[in-house]
């Protein structure tokens, strides 16, 4: 096992370089100078072209990838184009907001989904199946941007039940129950579309494990129902959802973008958000690349988890 993860890292090099060049070659080939968004119109061309020579965006396109790339595998990213500070220090300051959010967000959707899933396949045909179905397929429907605005008007404005955004209440103490109060419906949101996906595909793999022949050999010993549901017949139903699980890593960075802009949520989706309509580069580069390697990271997950489930596999 071992072995086979060094060589899987190993071999993510490459991958991750090539994404690399795709993402400064995009940057490059963007709209606008970002080098002069934040100066005076008025000012004179000669101070322009100076800060466009500070900032090296004058050299050839390789010696800017190079020096750009050398920052990356050092740790240093660069600094913003608009606030000057280092794009590591903002993404690691707002990271830990974001992983909260991911982490409560995902035991949200696996709590949630799979006994769901399990209901509607035990279920199938039946009333309760068909309004599993109909509510899973609303979930991956219905935007999260328009959902966590409803629960905002409903929820926070009219009842005033949880409050409009941010992560605790304005210039209060720490306090873990604050947090919590403030948490809830971000996680809610960013947890709907991933529910409503694994509820499908938790029903769509135990339907096609709970008829197989050894399934029907457990009924025949006299096993109950609920044993051979959740020892035999789920641990099998797991393999094919264990590479959804591993990428939805990724994903909830995609889905943080939205929610925590709606929510007003400091973290690095909402960062992103804002660094792409102030054409920060550095800072759009730099989360590119860390999505990327989320991505890898999460695929490596799902391989591990697969020999952990499944005896049978070997590396």
């Amino acid at each position: 096992m071992t072995t086979y993860i060094i060589r899987r890292l190993i071999m993510t090099i490459p991958l991750l370089i090539g994404i690399s060049i795709i993402t400064f070659a995009m940057m490059q080939f963007a709209p606008g100078n970002p080098a002069i968004l934040d100066v005076d119109p008025d000012i004179p061309p000669e101070a322009r072209e100076a800060q466009i020579e500070a900032l090296g965006l004058n050299d050839p396109l390789p010696v800017q990838y190079a020096r750009w790339m050398g920052g990356v595998v050092t740790g240093d990213l660069g600094n913003s184009y608009i606030s000057k500070r280092p794009v590591v220090d903002m993404i690691t300051e707002r990271l830990p907001n974001t992983l909260i959010l991911m982490f409560a967000s995902s035991v949200l959707a696996i709590v949630i989904a799979i006994p769901i899933g399990i209901i509607s396949a035990v279920r199938q045909y039946t009333k309760t199946d068909y309004t599993i179905t109909l509510f899973s397929f609303a979930g991956v429907a219905v935007p999260n941007f328009w959902i966590g605005l409803m629960l905002i008007m409903f929820l926070s404005v009219q009842l005033g039940w949880f409050p409009v955004g941010g992560v605790q209440t304005l210039n209060a103490d720490f306090n873990i129950w604050d947090r919590l109060h403030h948490l809830f419906l971000p996680a809610i949101v960013l947890a709907t579309a991933d529910t409503a996906g694994l509820t499908r595909y938790t029903r769509t793999s135990m339907l096609e494990v709970k008829n197989q022949d050894y399934i029907r050999t457990a009924r025949a010993k006299g096993f109950k129902e609920g044993k051979v549901i959740f020892k035999h017949a789920l641990r099998n139903a797991l393999l094919p959802l264990i590479t959804i699980f591993g990428l939805m890593l990724p994903t909830f960075i995609g889905g943080s973008v939205v929610v925590e802009n709606v929510f007003s949520w400091p973290g690095i989706g909402e960062l992103f958000l804002t660094s792409v309509n102030q054409r920060d580069y550095p800072v759009i580069m730099a989360m590119t690349m860390f999505t990327a390697f989320l991505v890898v990271i999460g695929n490596l997950i799902a391989d591990i988890l697969y020999a952990i489930v499944d005896p049978r596999i070997e590396y």
